[in-house]
């Protein structure tokens, strides 16, 4: 029997992170997580096995310096070096009676974070490329000063080098009580999601190979989360242990209970026991076709085959997309075909405003729009939920168990959306059915009011929050923030104040230095700006520079209509921005580079390199990429989705398959629900006047929150020049 397939591409979700990681030991990435629930446990008694233990810190050696057993250097850091006489954190090691009342050298750190400014600030210590793979918890022994007084909780980091030079940092994080008596804290580093590479197929089998190379620990005292904003605490025997109870993991799936089918197949077999419950599919790889001379026309060509996937790639019992489906390298169905019969909530909702797309563009009727979006929705209405109200975010299409423990933000708020416009397209016939699932979840859960920030999401096996908040502004969540705020689950403060236009120039592990980077006063909140320039354009720079993170949030949201100066200039300075830099920079024959498949195997992300923060890979083309930019330079991209048939065997009967490698020519033979459905609520949106934001912004609560889009200007009018627009 083969059971039914864990959803192996779950780690998908870091390519869209825009996570606002802080990589300085000046200001590291400082976001208590302030609804966590934390599997922090209190011990009485230190590990006695010392096989199974390594010291990081005693703090018994002698010396001016604090250094710790590794050979690593300790000291203080501070976020406003300015605000020393009320902001500051001083180590020292001093000699007080330790847990077994004996006389013990520890560290004593005096902190205030009681200042009139934002105040930050703490202690690290070195830890010198430390493997910690073999360990499953970090231990030390902690007490607050009596006499002092002291905060009962503060914040620890735990950071691992991503790059030899260790420029770029991850960071796992936990929080810690303190009370008056000695206690052994033990954390298992299993809740420090942080540190796991979910881009590396060993941390999926084992997710202990991440925890290396270490390169610090941080303490952490931050004026909205300690509970004295003066005080001192005392800690001793900072190491690693190995208790051999690891416990579980950011990568496990849950246990399936359902057999797909009770009969023994061969491979090949089960997916075609999995075609078959399918409304259709392709019966050969490569199409070859005329398409119409009209721009519009061809267009309409396009997404007339596109919502062939919608329309056959849907699993007929449930009416759920299905995530990803791999041809063979010679026909549709072989034995290398994978059908991924599991779907995302992006998927779900993406589905729901294909639905309304084809029946836009007249491929289907009224009722037959209704119907399909009535069965999609009864199925979302039986599905496991997390108690937030939100959905896990994977799910069987053939069983409909979960297949995730994580309850994603974005992912969620995809749903949401795709819900919105659904609701508002067919009012009548979808109201109560929209609304019942609307109401389900509350966008506050997400929310960590310190950070003013929305977390990736939830771990429901760990019961903590993901380590990163979607921190980057310009990037995809920004659609599931505008709904968050509109419905007034989430106060206004996150899309000023919360979400970062630029970084400080000090952050050396990005692209580029920010120009214009002033503090800001708009609609009562403060906040910093800046823009990036490269060649004559002027923008906002996204996480990665890719089309998916920018241009996504403009299919449903009126950022061309409500902010011409705003995001609707950034759109089109990024859509300017991957012509330019594919077709002159690297002289590629066609552009458009977005997270997506890779022809060779796998799936990564690719951007132009200029447009973002941290700027992903080149060499990889993807059609969705150009589809997002129609409204914007649409000869462009028409130009474009021709030339690409033109040079290369990328279009089959459900259209574009998902990517290209411009070098060798290879093609993805792939279709992801993700990246077809961009392609045709594009193509809508372009062909029907925005019919995709009219129907979203037509919803009374998402019009409270138009006034969040025209209210900011990215760049000042005098530096706005009127940049030079690639040739198509």
């Amino acid at each position: 029997m083969r059971k039914v397939l864990s959803s192996l591409l779950l780690c998908l979700m870091v390519f869209q992170t825009g996570c606002s990681q802080e990589f300085s030991r000046q200001m590291p990435e400082q976001t208590p997580k302030a609804q966590v629930k934390e599997a922090v446990s209190v011990k009485k008694i230190p590990t006695s096995d010392k096989s199974q233990v390594t010291m990081v810190a005693d703090f018994e050696a002698e010396g001016e310096k604090i250094m710790n057993n590794l050979g690593g250097e300790s000291g203080d850091w501070n976020m406003n070096l300015a605000d020393i006489n009320n902001s500051y954190t001083d180590p020292h090691v001093v000699s007080v009676a330790g847990m077994d009342g004996n006389e013990t050298k520890v560290l004593s750190l005096t902190y205030s974070v009681d200042s009139a400014l934002p105040a930050q600030n703490g202690f690290w210590t070195k830890l010198a490329g430390f493997d910690a793979s073999a360990y499953d918890h970090l231990e030390f022994e902690i007490k607050g000063d009596a006499q002092a007084g002291f905060t009962e909780r503060f914040r620890l980091e735990v950071k691992k080098c991503m790059d030899p030079e260790c420029v770029e940092k991850v960071s796992g994080a936990s929080k810690i009580p303190v009370t008056e008596e000695w206690k052994t804290i033990s954390v298992p580093l299993n809740v420090m999601t942080g540190l796991i590479d979910f881009s590396d197929p060993q941390a999926w089998k084992t997710p202990r190979a991440s925890y290396k190379p270490l390169d610090e620990l941080v303490i952490i005292f931050n004026d909205g989360y300690v509970t004295k904003k003066s005080g001192k605490i005392y800690l001793d025997n900072i190491r690693f242990v190995r208790t051999g109870e690891p416990g579980p993991s950011a990568v496990d799936f849950p246990p399936r209970k359902i057999e797909k089918t009770f009969e023994r197949l061969e491979p090949l077999e089960f997916e075609r026991l999995l075609v078959s419950r399918l409304r259709g599919f392709p019966k050969t790889l490569s199409v070859k076709k005329i398409f119409p001379k009209d721009d519009k026309a061809f267009l309409k060509e396009v997404a007339r085959d596109t919502w062939e996937f919608f329309d056959k790639i849907l699993d007929s019992e449930h009416g759920l997309p299905l995530d990803t489906v791999l041809f063979g390298e010679k026909e549709p169905l072989e034995a290398t075909t994978w059908v991924g019969d599991y779907t995302s909530v992006t998927n779900i909702g993406v589905y729901l405003m294909a639905v309304v797309s084809a029946y836009d563009m007249g491929f289907i009727t009224r009722e037959d729009a209704v119907q399909r979006i009535q069965k999609t929705l009864a199925t979302v209405e039986k599905l496991e939920y997390h108690t937030s109200g939100f959905p896990y975010n994977y799910y069987d299409t053939t069983t409909l168990e979960r297949t995730s423990y994580f309850v994603s933000f974005v992912d969620s708020g995809w749903l949401m959306l795709g819900l919105y416009v659904a609701k508002n397209a067919f009012p009548e016939e979808l109201m109560a059915q929209t609304t019942r699932l609307l109401k389900r979840g509350n966008f506050s859960f997400f929310y960590d009011p310190l950070a003013k920030q929305m977390f990736h999401g939830f771990y429901d096996n760990l019961n903590v929050f993901s380590d990163y908040h979607y921190g980057v502004f310009y990037t995809e969540p920004r659609a599931a923030s505008y709904i968050s705020i509109a419905r007034g689950d989430v106060p206004e403060i996150h899309w000023f104040e919360g979400m970062v236009r630029t970084f400080p120039a000090s952050y050396q592990w990005q692209s580029q230095s920010p120009k214009g980077r002033v503090e800001k006063n708009l609609a009562g909140y403060k906040y910093l700006s800046g823009y990036y320039e490269w060649k004559d354009l002027k923008y906002v720079p996204s996480w990665g520079g890719s089309a998916f993170e920018a241009l996504m949030p403009a299919v449903v949201l009126k950022e061309k209509e409500l902010a011409p100066a705003g995001l609707g200039k950034n759109n089109d300075a990024h859509v300017q921005g991957q012509i330019r830099y594919a077709l002159e920079e690297l002289k590629m024959p066609v552009w458009g580079m977005s997270p997506c498949s890779v022809p060779e195997g796998g799936y990564s992300e690719y951007g132009a390199k200029p447009m973002g923060v941290k700027g992903y890979k080149s060499g990889v083309v993807t059609p969705h990429a150009s589809a997002l930019a129609l409204e914007y330079a649409p000869e462009q991209v028409v130009t474009n989705l021709r030339k690409l048939i033109e040079l290369y065997d990328i279009y089959g009967e459900y259209g574009f398959y998902d990517a290209v490698t411009v070098a060798t020519g290879k093609i993805a033979r792939k279709y992801l629900a993700l990246d077809q459905g961009m392609i045709l609520l594009a193509i809508n949106n372009y062909l029907n006047h925005g019919a995709l934001r009219e129907r979203f912004h037509a919803d009374p609560e998402m019009k409270k929150g138009e006034k969040l889009l025209a209210a900011e200007k990215f760049i000042e009018a005098a530096s706005q020049d009127t940049p030079r627009r690639a040739k198509p």
